[in-house]
């Protein structure tokens, strides 16, 4: 398989960015600024900014975009809204990024097919924002306002995959640009089929390595009759983890069970302005279901908590309520930030068997504080997945080590619990060094994969695959 390794040359990269703005005019950009931020996401990952910013309106725009750099075989990264944690966007070998924010729209609403269809830059927020007068919702809610294209790219799931499921159960198929600007959709509306290849749970995942998603059918799901939020502190982490391990092997169908640490929890109240909370170990729960349901899945909870020291239960079911304790977990990546001016978060997560969540989770906070570590613990435990934001001063090459060294053994401590070094932020470029310990010899067949393909290897180089 051919790679990149390289930067193009400059009078060749000259002529590749003449040639876009002669099909593209002004939505060519060759601006410092839109393409640093183009070069960035969310991460502690360096910016690498492209070369030169496509912004597309259409699948045609795509392709013909993709092929004007295949031509050149330039490097090609798409973008969404930036919101990714493992360096996806970044441009090692600069290139031409192509951004979809601009394909916004919902384009097909079936509601008595409980599924829709939109273009890869609609946020999951305006696509709920969208159907809030149906009846119906998306529940795929991984915090950050991203766009639907990127969270399937990146396989996302978040608070609700508990009940819901990841991006993979709910996408029914895309529409994708492949490396020599050939559209192909990859499956129908029908809520299952054996007919062929799974290519669209192929592209989900992919990120950006074997194509570009430009349209997507997605579940949606009909909003409950009644939702309750809960919020209850805990003596310590492993008494708030088996309260989640003995809620899910008791069948209780819970929407979301979110683990906020006491140092997390700490920086909520300041930065959030939460009241009438403590700097405690928490859960959050969500209840989904009849009103009756609602209330017996909550007591079966109450109970269960109780019995591992489980104490102020409080609740809420105004829609305000709800969203003031959601919207303090969804500024956890802020609020982290927070605790030190100055300094960057390095997330990560994991995700192992629901059994060992408890062992895991308690050994990493044990040598993050025998370590000397700044950092919070969060996590959708529902589901056996945590993060870890360690708070790190990327001038400090001591703190830095000891965040990469900390990380590499929470990865290899999952791996051995049969669990997996990225539950939902994917590979990117953070994490390809973790592949082939998780997959082994399965590696080959992705690149076998990714070879025919993207035989030049021009599709988002340096992520996913190991060098």
């Amino acid at each position: 398989m051919a790679s990149v390794t390289a930067r193009l040359v400059e009078p060749e990269m000259n002529s590749l960015i003449s040639e876009l703005k002669e099909v593209f005019g002004d939505q060519v950009s060759t601006s410092a600024s839109v393409l640093e931020r183009h070069g960035s996401d969310e991460s502690y990952h360096k910016a690498e900014p492209p070369d030169a910013v496509v912004f597309a309106r259409s699948t045609d725009d795509v392709a013909k975009a993709v092929k004007i750099a295949a031509k050149h075989k330039a490097p090609i990264i798409p973008f969404g809204t930036g919101t990714g944690l493992e360096g996806h966007v970044t441009a090692p070998f600069g290139g031409i990024c192509i951004d979809v924010s601009e394909m916004n729209n919902v384009l097909k609403v079936n509601a008595e097919d409980l599924d829709v269809t939109v273009q890869a830059g609609v946020t999951r927020k305006q696509l709920n924002e969208y159907l809030r007068d149906t009846g119906l919702f998306f529940p795929i809610d991984p915090g950050a306002d991203a766009s639907l294209g990127g969270m399937a790219a990146t396989r996302a799931s978040g608070t609700n995959a508990v009940r819901y499921g990841t991006m993979r159960e709910n996408v029914l198929n895309l529409t994708a640009v492949l490396a020599d600007g050939r559209v192909i959709k990859t499956a129908r509306r029908a809520k299952k089929s054996s007919a062929g290849y799974d290519l669209t749970r192929l592209f989900v995942g992919s990120e950006g390595t074997l194509g570009i998603i430009t349209e997507l059918t997605l579940k949606v799901y009909g909003v409950p009759e009644a939702i309750s939020s809960a919020v209850c502190e805990f003596p310590s982490l492993e008494d708030a983890v088996n309260t989640t391990i003995l809620t899910i092997q008791s069948g209780v169908p819970v929407a979301r069970v979110e683990l906020v640490s006491k140092e997390m929890m700490a920086a909520c109240i300041d930065y959030s302005k939460l009241d009438g909370f403590k700097a405690a170990d928490h859960l959050f729960f969500e209840f989904h279901g009849s009103e009756a349901g609602v209330k017996e899945q909550a007591e079966t909870v109450q109970a269960i908590a109780a019995d591992f020291g489980g104490a102020n239960f409080k609740f809420a079911t105004k829609q305000e309520d709800r969203n003031t304790l959601w919207t303090a977990r969804h500024n956890c990546h802020y609020a982290t930030r927070a605790l030190r001016p100055g300094c960057e978060v390095w997330a990560t997560d994991v995700c192992v068997p629901i059994s060992r969540l408890a062992e895991v989770i308690t050994e990493a906070k044990r040598t993050m504080d025998e370590q000397g570590l700044v950092g919070t613990i969060v996590g959708h435990v529902g589901d056996g997945n945590f993060h870890i934001g360690y708070v790190v001063d990327p001038n400090n090459p001591e703190e830095l080590a000891k965040a990469e060294e900390h990380n590499k053994q929470l990865v290899y401590q999952a791996l051995a619990m049969d669990g997996t070094c990225t539950g939902e932020h994917g590979i990117g470029a953070g994490k390809r060094k973790f592949l082939e310990a998780e997959h082994g010899e399965a590696v080959s067949v992705m690149r076998m994969i990714k070879n025919a393909l993207d035989p030049e290897g021009i599709m988002n180089p340096g992520k996913v695959l190991p060098a």
